[in-house]
């Protein structure tokens, strides 16, 4: 509740979500969780509608751009740049050394004052950070500083943010005020982030240097054409679309090699290519964009071949997509392509079409809804471990989540840093279940370790979670006898004639 108050002069950073099992709040997975949960409520409102989940989203979304429009702070001048604040909370871990010389203080503090003393060091400060302190987030004692940016040099950031901002603007379109609010946030962000001197907020070590840890960005071009694409969507601005288009396939050469297809935190590239290609089917615009989209179009084939044949990816033992197989669990990334693929089926069959093709290969609308189901039935339990990782559904499902409020229990006692290490380490189940969050997940093996003290398995984050929430929603069976996507409302500020053939 006193986020921000560390800064000089003392901002409002209160609001916002914790990420993992940590207390920490980082910026650049929140602004992209905010636009993929925006994304699906865009095209799929219906859905959610249909299960009464329609109110419940937008106020997850809500609470997420309430955070955002505080932590982009736009000056009175237009010539001082923006503030973005990237991070609240530190999260360095003490070097072997310094772990062992604090857990010594507080050995020392228990023996001569017992654990009522423990939450600070003889000289009345917390060195504890967030990593290296198993605590509940109300019990916090240790100092949570905040990490600030200049949105003209943190273009990743002010892209991601922009894209936030301009998809929930959307999203509450019918709420003029509160949607106007976040399209010019969104604009005079962009404004900045689009002049010279661009480069990655995890690059800046006052920015994003401890972010770099967990959220280190690989490049910043992917998040500019995103950004600009959402914005154009929102205002009808062509000069955003051209930007957009004329870059993108700067943005396709930026991209980590080893990510290509991979739609996540770190790279919008794929998800870019769709939303063009969407342009292109429904609303095509001519020149100037017409490079631009057809780039997108043909990636955008590709990557969904790449999906469904088995010569650029693999799959595990069970059946689940490996797209990155050198990095985290792949679940998160099979969710997010089996969002992919089922919208773009959609598309197709708005747009009269049967299937994709790319060049000898060619696979049926069936077939893409197909793989979609499959990964989200994986998830769900249908795997070699017959587990769930969706935390609370199904018969069986991780029970020893490293997520520090769910580890310790709710019994009136406050814990200390050192005290709290007792419940991430204990064999006994999570005493508090932490309902609905999808943990990291098996390995590429299809193995899974259901272990508090390895976060690498089951470790929930925001950003997984909103990738599986739009894919549950994509698979869900429509309430009537259309594909319960809305093709008109993403268009709703376009007034463009398209050129005529």
């Amino acid at each position: 509740m006193e986020d921000g108050n560390s800064r000089n002069p003392p901002v409002d950073l209160k609001g916002g979500f914790y990420d993992s099992g940590n207390n920490i709040k980082f910026s650049f997975p929140t602004a992209y969780t905010v636009t993929l949960l925006s994304w699906s409520v865009i095209e799929y409102h219906e859905k959610f509608d249909d299960i009464n989940e329609l109110d419940h989203v937008k106020d997850i979304i809500k609470w997420g751009t309430d955070y955002l429009l505080k932590a982009s702070v736009r000056s009175n001048s237009t010539k001082e740049p923006v503030t973005l604040y990237s991070q609240v909370a530190k999260a360095k871990k003490c070097h072997s050394f310094e772990s062992f010389l604090l857990l010594w203080t507080y050995v020392l503090n228990f023996v001569t004052f017992g654990f009522s003393q423990v939450g600070s060091t003889g000289n009345g400060t917390n060195p504890f950070t967030d990593l290296s302190c198993w605590e509940k987030p109300e019990d916090m004692s240790y100092p949570r500083p905040v990490f600030a940016c200049d949105g003209t040099t943190a273009a990743d950031l002010a892209g991601e943010v922009v894209a936030a901002l301009s998809a929930a603007s959307i999203v509450f379109r019918d709420e003029k005020d509160y949607s106007n609010e976040l399209v010019q946030a969104a604009e005079s962000l962009y404004v900045a982030a689009t002049k010279k001197g661009q480069t990655t907020y995890t690059s800046v070590k006052a920015c994003g240097g401890e972010a770099s840890r967990v959220y280190n960005s690989s490049g910043f071009q992917d998040e500019l054409v995103w950004g600009g694409t959402w914005l154009f969507f929102a205002t009808g601005n062509t000069t955003f679309l051209e930007y957009a288009a004329l870059n993108f396939s700067a943005a396709i050469k930026q991209q980590d090699p080893k990510e290509q297809g991979v739609f996540y935190w770190n790279n919008k590239v794929v998800a870019t290519g769709i939303l063009l290609t969407r342009l292109r089917f429904f609303r095509d615009l001519g020149f100037p964009f017409e490079i631009g989209f057809k780039a997108a179009s043909d990636m955008t084939e590709a990557m969904i071949c790449s999906y469904l044949s088995d010569k650029h990816f693999h799959k595990s033992p069970g059946g689940l997509i490996v797209l990155m197989p050198d990095g985290s669990p792949p679940i998160q990334y099979a969710a997010t392509a089996s969002f992919l693929t089922k919208l773009y089926s959609d598309y197709l069959e708005l747009g009269l079409q049967s299937s994709v093709t790319c060049g000898k290969d060619g696979f049926s609308l069936q077939t893409m809804r197909s793989f979609s189901t499959s990964q989200v039935r994986y998830i769900l339990g249908e795997n070699p471990m017959k587990m769930s990782y969706l935390v609370g559904f199904g018969k069986k499902y991780p029970t020893h989540v490293h997520h520090r409020a769910a580890s310790i229990p709710k019994d009136g006692k406050k814990y200390s840093c050192l005290e709290g290490e007792q419940w991430k380490v204990k064999k006994e189940p999570n005493p508090n279940t932490l309902f609905g969050a999808m943990v990291a997940g098996p390995d590429k093996s299809d193995k899974f370790s259901d272990d508090r003290t390895k976060p690498w398995f089951t470790e929930p984050t925001i950003a997984s979670n909103a990738g599986l929430v739009a894919a549950l929603i994509a698979t869900h069976d429509p309430p009537g006898p259309n594909l319960g996507i809305d093709q008109e409302r993403i268009f709703s500020s376009i007034h463009l004639t398209p050129p005529a053939p």
